[in-house]
């Protein structure tokens, strides 16, 4: 039996013990259901070949920059940890250097997450983990994942996972996703997930040579503003035709302004000229922002939206190591002034639903909250990256609630790289809710029995309904 605190039933649970007995009973109520994941970055083609997993380093460490950007900060050269498919030590030595400072991450989010994996997906008690015996468990997980129970589908089926979607560029052939719908043994539903960042943002290098291969490809044979258009339209239809339910948008800012088809035209010939000033870029990203929910009126793709960032902040890194290695930075940023074009032509239209995103936790009650408080087609989107630990999902459901009651919520997102966390995000978020939900019936706020539909709604009801699952 294990004596990890990893394994404690009541980990996450109020530390009173009248509400702590509220939440037990909540969670049984979701504790065992199905994952849903309308949001993530795996790529579909790790379970059309389902193979073994590498080693532990491959599989937990170097796609995770949740984990990797901490041991940088700590001065660790990415490389040394294998980030970005370098060679800079082997597997096992990329393992004893996380091991050796498994310290830093006491109290993280991440190091929570890690732990539950060990615990709960591999059997290993995590506070035997140490520079001391790093081998032995680097060598007892090697074993593990040689078994054919810890291949990707078989790990699928233990998660309990049900739907799960990608992420992909519009000019994906989502081979992968075919072949999985279409494979009777294989239960899961893999999701494509519409992409355009890297055709939206003039100032990312290659854009101009990816924006003209998609217009080439896909625009019908029209040319120029009117040819992006058509191949946006024709490649969102070729997602919707392999299974595709929503479209993420990694906006640099909120703006969404629209431009008149002159406008726009002109921006993407400075564009592909390369004079296109700092501000005219800013102005055509908004501008496809808007073009996009324009889109979604007549597809009915969801709309997802994730600004606030600054991708890829240290460009020598990025040279290094391309890109999604953790060195992405928020910046300060408002939703309602940028939102007011877009908002106030479709968010009317409950048929069409826009989920806001955001880094910064004063939006929430200050911009996003209301927000969706008021639009049929908007929503607040769960939690997300530096902001998905414990203590800020709990601030999250205070900060929203008030306003938007339980029904303007997105539904839990894990946006992982990571496979094996998922099942302890996921866990994650059901614990918390049931940490919420058991104060309120506490306080005499609401009724147990209330509460109780509550939270299946929140953790099963919702993401299916707010993705058109």
């Amino acid at each position: 039996m294990s004596t990890s605190h990893a394994a404690h039933p009541d980990r996450l649970l109020p530390a009173d013990p009248g509400t702590r007995d509220i939440a037990r009973r909540l969670l049984t109520y979701v504790e065992d259901l199905p994952i849903i994941s309308p949001h993530g970055h795996l790529e579909a083609s790790m379970f059309v070949k389902d193979e073994a997993f590498a080693d532990p380093t491959s599989l937990l460490i170097s796609p995770d920059h949740y984990l990797t950007r901490i041991l940088h900060s700590a001065g660790v050269d990415l490389a040394d940890l294998r980030v970005g498919g370098t060679e800079g030590s082997s597997p096992r030595e990329a393992w004893r250097i996380f091991a050796s400072h498994w310290d830093l991450y006491t109290g993280t989010a991440t190091g929570y997450w890690v732990e539950q994996e060990f615990e709960h997906v591999f059997g290993i008690n995590p506070d035997l983990l140490s520079s001391a015996n790093a081998d032995d468990i680097y060598d007892q997980l090697s074993e593990i994942l040689a078994k054919p129970d810890f291949r990707p589908r078989a790990l699928a089926e233990q998660f309990n996972l049900e739907i799960l979607a990608t992420t992909d560029d519009p000019l994906d052939d989502l081979k992968d996703h075919k072949a999985l719908a279409e494979d009777p043994t294989f239960s899961p539903r893999v999701l494509p997930t519409f992409r355009p960042d890297a055709y939206t943002k003039m100032y990312n290098p290659g854009w101009a040579e990816k924006t003209t291969r998609l217009i080439d490809t896909a625009g019908d044979g029209k040319s120029g503003w009117e040819g992006y258009l058509q191949a946006m339209r024709n490649r969102r239809q070729y997602f919707i035709d392999h299974g595709a339910t929503s479209a993420d948008h990694g906006m640099h800012n909120t703006d969404t302004t629209p431009l008149s088809h002159e406008d726009a035209q002109r921006l993407l010939d400075k564009g592909f000229a390369g004079t296109a000033t700092r501000e005219e870029m800013l102005a055509f990203e908004a501008n496809t922002t808007y073009r996009f929910a324009e889109m979604c009126q007549d597809d009915g793709l969801v709309m997802t939206i994730h600004p606030g960032v600054y991708r890829n902040h240290s460009a020598s890194a990025q040279d290094r190591f391309g890109n999604d290695i953790g060195a992405d930075i928020p910046f300060q940023l408002e939703y309602t002034n940028g939102l007011r074009p877009l908002l106030s032509d479709f968010g009317e239209n409950p048929d069409f639903h826009f989920v806001m995103f955001t880094i910064d936790e004063t939006a929430f009650s200050r911009e996003i909250a209301p927000l969706a408080g008021y639009y049929p087609a908007a929503y607040a989107g769960a939690p997300w990256w530096f902001i998905d630990e414990i203590d800020a999902m709990n601030r999250f459901r205070s900060s929203t609630t008030g306003t938007t009651g339980f029904s303007r919520y997105s539904g839990f997102i894990d946006d992982t790289r990571a496979y094996c966390s998922i099942p302890a995000r996921h866990n994650t978020s059901r614990r918390v809710e049931a940490n919420y939900l058991a104060r309120l019936v506490a306080e005499h706020r609401i009724s147990e029995e209330r509460a109780s539909d509550i939270i299946v709604d929140l953790i099963d009801a919702s993401p299916r309904r707010v993705f058109k699952l």
